[in-house]
């Protein structure tokens, strides 16, 4: 008898894909396959798993549609299981279910770990099973793990989060913040370069606040100072960090530990102190504006990104131009941008002030050409230097028919280049000369100065040697799972960092 395959369909968050990165792990322990795709691009699996994101907008209709699309094709296919898990789950719980009768499991954000038992007692019992539970069972990283990628790897440091944001739900379904070990964190870090690993992302829902159990307000700072003294370990980042926990210990350690990496992703939301004060941010435009400064200071070449929600309850026209003032002196090199939405359950959905659709498409279109316009001119600053960039695999979509290789920069920026005429593999580094900017990328056209071979690329090839445990790539980049076109691209984070 062979065994079943399965199929995990990720939307929403790095926190959503590292969870699916666990998801598929216990699969593989409980031994299930992933289902290869057909020729026609599609996946026919035994077992579809949803993790789900609550934040995105229509969320709640996109799930279900998707769920409706997999109805006839479950009732011709004996034996299919469909579960339904994440941030969705946990808020709309037996309601799945009941819109959905032909699901077979739902989960929540606190029991990942129990999938592969629920769907073999939902297979006994032939019922749905939905088991929600309130209080996290076990921290996702002590589940077995499937790796997405080779060369780059998500280590959560937290979950959940202690703020109370009026527009974010997340608090409510990830719930309080739960620190990590440190020790647990480094061995985990130190594992993966053993395998090869290059590149790690340090996650949280609000990943500064580390330490906020035990009480130490450099404990962020310290973790990243740890990383630093791994041998193997090439590049460093973090998301997402909140400014109220962003201290100068942090942007010490960002500029001292060599393999830490100049960028930084600061969710602003608003530069308006009013709105912040409605969203219930506890920092103000200066202090997010200090900050910034103080990073640019210490790291010159730092490239600093955001997230803004454009249209918030009761925002004016003055206030949407105090945004637009954070933009012009922050000069981010990228923004992810939002129209605000409500989502049910949080307190800015029953605000006064809801501003009319039009009112806020205006406005964020021009939040929008202003930030492509210093994405644009701050890449054109890029042009003549040399770069060291980490090849990566799915990045440039483009690639097979422009003849190219993609990969990051050291500050993440995406990097087009020529092929070199030696073999270069995802993982290993490629010296080359930027000769063109353009808003959302770099290009070199010229041949590369000079390509290194890495471990990381040696455990890309041993991985892709058996074509059919090859998985798909994994942007080093900050991830668009799941984000709907042609809506504004996915924040890194759940976009209520």
């Amino acid at each position: 008898m062979s065994a079943r395959t399965y199929e995990v369909r990720t939307y929403g968050c790095q926190m959503n894909v590292h969870d699916s990165e666990r998801l598929s792990g216990l699969l593989e322990d409980a031994g299930y396959v992933r289902a290869p795709k057909g020729a026609d691009g599609t996946v026919a699996a035994d077992v579809v798993v949803f993790n789900t994101c609550a934040v995105r907008e229509n969320a709640d209709n996109r799930l279900y549609g998707n769920l409706g699309q997999l109805a006839p094709k479950k009732a011709a296919r004996p034996g299919m299981q469909i579960a339904v898990g994440g941030c969705l789950a946990q808020k709309d719980r037996d309601t799945i279910v009941k819109r959905a009768p032909w699901v077979d499991v739902v989960f929540g954000t606190h029991n990942i770990g129990k999938l592969p038992v629920l769907l073999e007692r939902a297979r006994v019992a032939e019922e749905a099973q939905v088991e929600i539970a309130e209080s996290l069972e076990a921290f996702p990283s002590t589940l077995p793990t499937r790796r997405e990628s080779a060369y780059a790897a998500w280590v959560s440091i937290s979950v959940g989060c202690n703020n109370t944001c009026t527009f974010c739900i997340v608090p409510a379904l990830r719930g309080k913040e739960k620190d990590r070990r440190p020790g647990d964190i480094l061995a985990e870090v130190e594992a993966l370069v053993a395998e090869g690993v290059s590149e790690i992302t340090l996650l949280g829902q609000n990943v500064n606040a580390y330490g906020s159990e035990i009480g130490d307000r450099e404990a962020f700072s310290k973790l990243l100072r740890a990383c630093g003294r791994i041998e193997g370990l090439e590049r460093v980042r973090f998301t997402s960090p909140h400014p109220r926990d962003f201290t100068d210990d942090v942007i010490a350690a960002m500029a001292e530990t060599p393999n830490v990496m100049h960028q930084l992703h600061m969710p602003l939301q608003s530069g308006s102190d009013t709105v912040l004060k409605a969203m219930r941010r506890s920092y103000r435009q200066d202090r997010y504006l200090g900050i910034i400064e103080k990073v640019r200071a210490t790291m010159p070449d730092a490239a600093i990104s955001t997230d803004i929600i454009v249209g918030f309850p009761g925002e004016t026209e003055e206030d949407f131009e105090q945004t637009m003032h954070v933009v012009r002196e922050a000069r981010f090199a990228q923004a992810f941008t939002f129209q605000y939405s409500k989502r049910p359950g949080t307190p800015a959905a029953d605000m006064e002030g809801q501003i009319p659709k039009e009112v806020v498409q205006e406005r964020y279109m021009r939040l929008v050409a202003l930030q492509e316009e210093i994405s644009w001119e701050e890449n054109k600053k890029q042009v003549g230097r040399t770069l060291e960039v980490l090849v990566a695999e799915g990045e440039g979509r483009k690639d097979d028919a422009t003849h190219r290789l993609s990969g990051r920069a050291p500050d993440n920026r995406l990097v087009h280049f020529e092929k070199p005429a030696e073999a270069v593999r995802p993982g290993d580094v490629v010296t080359v000369a930027i000769t063109y900017a353009a808003p959302h990328h770099l290009l070199a056209e010229k041949p590369a100065l000079a390509v290194r071979r890495t471990r990381a690329g040696d455990a890309w090839e041993l991985r892709n040697a058996a074509p059919a445990a090859r998985p798909a790539g994994v942007m080093l980049g900050l991830p668009t799972i799941g984000a709907p076109a042609p809506e504004p691209a996915a924040a890194p984070g759940c976009g209520c960092d």
